[in-house]
């Protein structure tokens, strides 16, 4: 089992998420610094409020994904595991009979 939730497996998983991060935090960027729709501040608050919900619910979203991807695999070796010692305890046994 393994200290850190996200190895490196987890993180590669992960990346189909973290792009899209990295573009709404990009346009997030570009829409505060050059404000490309006036200054309508209703419209400039409903869009960024949309784009910053979204972004941390991709975040959130992510965050929950690698930690249930994780603890899969770590059942998954904890299994095998479980599994290779079952069949060494028993091969001896077939052996002698």
């Amino acid at each position: 089992m393994s200290s850190r939730t996200f190895d490196r497996e987890t993180l590669l998983d992960l990346t189909v998420n973290m792009i899209p991060l990295g573009i709404m935090l990009f346009f997030v960027g570009v829409f505060v610094v050059l404000n490309p729709f006036g200054s309508d501040p209703v419209a400039t608050a409903l869009q960024m409020s949309i784009m910053i919900v979204m972004l941390v619910a991709l975040t959130a979203l992510t965050y929950y994904s690698g930690k249930a991807i994780s603890e899969a695999e770590d059942e998954l070796e904890g299994e095998a595991a479980e599994h290779a010692e079952s069949s060494a305890t028993e091969e001896p046994t077939a052996a002698a009979e």
